[in-house]
C-alpha cells in the first residue's frame, strides 16, 4: 500500500539529527530488532576475531533511525561488528550532521548512481544482523504493527553499506550506513511495496568483496519470511527497546 511503511510508525527522531519526522514518517525500512548473540555473530559472519571474550550485546526490539547500531565490516581480509549510526554519512560530506539528509535507506535501483551512496557501493559493504523487522498496516482504529522475521527462525541479514565521516564540529571520525531496500515480495507487498534486501550466508563473501552486484539486489522469496500483528506499544519510539513483549503475537 503505497503510503505505508516499515517504521511509519513514530521513530525515535535523535534531537541532532538531520532526518526531519515526515521523512521518517515515509521511510521504507526504518525499524528492526537484534537478539543475536556474540557468539551466534561471530559464527554466523565469520568473524576474525575469537568467541570468547564474549562482548556483550543485549537484545534490542525497537531500533530506530540514526540509533547506533552492529555492522559487519570486512578490511584487509578481516571482519570485525562494528558499532556505526544508523544513517550514512558519505566521507565528501562538507556540512553538519544535522544537516545531512535521511539516508537510512538506499534505493537498489539507483545506489550505484545517487551520490550519497555510490562511493559506498564500490568500496565499503556491509551486512547488518537482524532478528526481524517491523511494518505497519493502517486500519480503521489506527496504525497496526506487524513483526516480520523467518519461517525458520533464523537469522536475517540486511545488505548495507558503511562509510566513515570526519565530524567538522567536533574532530572525530563517525562510521553511519544504511539499509539497501528493494521491491517486496508477495508477503511483504501486502503493507508495503518495498522492503530490505534480505542477504543469504553464501552472499556474504561476494558482496563484502565487492564482486556481486545488482543480482543479489532482489526480494527474499516468497516463502522466505514470516509475519504476526504485534503490540501497538511499538508505535511509540519511547517504549523500551529491551521489551521482548514487543514482538509476542498478539489479536489484531
Amino acid at each position: 500500500m503505497p503510503g505505508t511503511a516499515l517504521g511509519v510508525a513514530s521513530v525515535r527522531q535523535d534531537p541532532n539529527s538531520a532526518v526531519p519526522d515526515a521523512f521518517l514518517q515515509s521511510s521504507m525500512c526504518g525499524r528492526f530488532t537484534n537478539r543475536l548473540t556474540w557468539r551466534e555473530i561471530v559464527a554466523l559472519y565469520r568473524l576474525s576475531v575469537p568467541a570468547e571474550p564474549e562482548r556483550n550485546l543485549p537484545a534490542r526490539y525497537n531500533i530506530c533511525p540514526t540509533d547506533t547500531i552492529d555492522a559487519v565490516i570486512e578490511r584487509g581480509g578481516k571482519r570485525d561488528l562494528v558499532p556505526m549510526r544508523w544513517g550514512l554519512i558519505p566521507s565528501w560530506w562538507k556540512k553538519s550532521a544535522k544537516e545531512i539528509p535521511a539516508t537510512f535507506n538506499a534505493r537498489a535501483e539507483t545506489v550505484a548512481i545517487k551520490p550519497m551512496f555510490r562511493d559506498a557501493l564500490r568500496r565499503s559493504r556491509c551486512l547488518i544482523p537482524v532478528s526481524g523487522y517491523y511494518e505497519w498496516l493502517p486500519t480503521p482504529t489506527g496504525k497496526q504493527p506487524y513483526y516480520y522475521t523467518s519461517r525458520d527462525g533464523a537469522p536475517l541479514t540486511f545488505a548495507g553499506l558503511w562509510d566513515e565521516w570526519m565530524d567538522i564540529e567536533t574532530g572525530r571520525l563517525l562510521k553511519s550506513c544504511t539499509v539497501i531496500v528493494t521491491n517486496a515480495n508477495a508477503l511483504a507487498a501486502k503493507v508495503h511495496n518495498r522492503m530490505p534486501v534480505l542477504l543469504q550466508p553464501q552472499d556474504f563473501d561476494n558482496w563484502l568483496s565487492g564482486t556481486a552486484g545488482a543480482e543479489l539486489l532482489k526480494a527474499a522469496p516468497d516463502d522466505y519470511l514470516q509475519t504476526w500483528p504485534v503490540s501497538r506499544r511499538v508505535n511509540s519510539s519511547r517504549t523500551p527497546g529491551d521489551d521482548p513483549a514487543l514482538i509476542e503475537q498478539i489479536v489484531a
